[in-house]
């Protein structure tokens, strides 16, 4: 017989100790309370539970100290903190310190139980693969600064967490490369990784493509199709320049990372999915939310995880085996003899403010490997483009 599912709900409230209680019981699982943080820890020390279900403020050990007390005891087992909205900063951090997810009062019932069933499953699902050894992760990934060190310390750190990522930085800085090795990282690592540059499709085809359609949902819509984040269940979605989605759509997007499922255009049935989001923007996201451009409610699920990716011209270090690893590259693609860089041309991929960042340093790169020919041995100053020739 298949075991029942245990949650521990810890609140301060009794209410609302007895309405989960009861709700989660009539959902068939088995419902263990606690009134305060001292009680939920000697619970959980003497028994097992699949959900740990949180208020972050309780007289005594808060939420987020208990939280830090079950990770420490089992770090697999999925732990949500409940909070009011005007306190979902203190839920945002309690992610960051490892909380699976969270959900605002008052909160729908019926949401609550497709969350906690989703967590149920995915703590204890035991069909991941192996994460690839970091060293093979790591392949290509081209760095040198200690700014990049930094970088990808924290992504080794973030990497197997379920928890959103939002990257911030100048355009051409490479966040797409970060999304792709933050995958890679992860134990979704064999799973697909799906990336959509949200700039890229027209408004109203944006939805069709995150969520897919049925057949005849719009004119043109011959068969049915899957989105995005179908395409991307167990693995990891990566929206770029995900500041660019319209915030009728925002509203849609929030739903799936609260509720783990969306509706196609034209269905009438829920998808349930399991995908880690990883978010790209060059956009300040808080100003968009002064604006009223982008949802704050959104923005918060985004940047539990926040990396902020520094420009080229911060990162000096990087340029020398970066111009290298681009010339490889496109030495091998167009069967050249170059080999090296000679110092004067060098010296000016040094000098160079690089407004493009790291996508302008390969075109730079691209661009005089072709202009050498197939018999030259070096990069030389003149393959250059004047910008940088003269720069100061």
């Amino acid at each position: 017989m298949k075991r029942k599912a245990k949650i521990l709900i810890v609140d301060d409230e009794p209410n609302i100790r007895k309405i989960l209680q009861a709700a989660f019981e009539r959902a068939g699982m088995v419902a263990i309370t606690a009134e305060t943080g001292e009680q939920a820890e000697e619970k959980f020390s003497s028994d097992e539970f699949d959900v740990v279900l949180s208020d972050v403020f309780m007289p005594g050990m808060s939420g987020v100290d208990l939280l830090q007390i079950v990770k420490a005891k089992s770090p697999d087992t999925p732990f949500i903190i409940m909070t009011a909205f005007g306190t979902i900063p203190q839920a945002v951090e309690a992610m960051r310190l490892g909380a699976a997810d969270y959900i605002s009062k008052p909160f729908d019932l019926e949401q609550l139980k497709k969350l906690i069933a989703f967590w149920v499953k995915a703590g204890s699902s035991k069909d991941r693969a192996p994460k690839v050894p970091e060293a093979d992760a790591l392949k290509g990934v081209v760095y040198r600064s200690e700014a990049m060190t930094q970088v990808i310390d924290m992504v080794s750190r973030v990497a197997d967490s379920r928890a959103s990522v939002l990257l911030t930085g100048e355009s051409g800085t490479g966040k797409e490369v970060i999304a792709k090795l933050i995958h890679r990282l992860s134990s979704r690592a064999t799973a697909p990784f799906v990336a959509i540059n949200c700039a890229a499709i027209p408004e109203t085809l944006l939805e069709s493509e995150l969520f897919g359609h049925e057949k005849g949902a719009f004119t043109g819509a011959e068969s049915a199709r899957p989105g995005r984040f179908e395409a991307a269940d167990g693995g990891t979605l990566f929206l770029d320049e995900v500041g660019e989605i319209p915030t009728g759509l925002q509203v849609k997007l929030l739903r799936v990372l609260q509720e783990r499922e969306f509706e196609r255009l034209g269905a009438t049935a829920s998808t349930k999915v399991d995908v880690r989001l990883v978010t790209a923007t060059n956009r300040n996201l808080h100003e968009a939310v002064a604006q009223g451009s982008f949802r704050q409610d959104l923005l918060y699920r985004l940047e539990v995880l926040h990396i902020e990716l520094p420009p080229l011209r911060s990162r000096v270090d990087d340029i020398e085996p970066l111009a290298y690893h681009f010339l490889d590259k496109f030495r091998e693609a167009n069967s050249s003899s170059i080999a090296s860089i000679d110092d004067s041309a060098m010296a000016a991929l040094l000098r160079y403010g690089w407004p493009g960042n790291v996508r302008e340093l390969e075109n730079v790169i691209e661009r005089a490997v072709v202009l050498a020919g197939k018999s030259a041995s070096v990069i030389s100053l003149d393959l250059l483009p004047a910008a940088l020739r003269t720069a100061a």
